[in-house]
């Protein structure tokens, strides 16, 4: 898996929320599963991993 775009991930939930009427919660669902991931849960746990480790998981 590529590391994610975060300001791609940012991007696309903010116009999810506001343009689409979705929660924030719901927005960075679909923002992190449109990079592969199952919800935003595990998103930030990728890049929390990441951080801390300096490689992906």
């Amino acid at each position: 898996m590529l590391i994610p775009d975060i300001d791609a991930f940012e991007e696309r939930a903010a116009i999810a929320q506001f343009d689409g009427g979705l929660s924030r919660r719901e927005a960075e669902d679909l923002a992190a599963q449109s990079q592969g991931f199952v919800n935003a849960d595990a998103y930030w746990q990728w890049l929390a991993d990441y951080v801390v480790h300096r490689q992906p998981p």
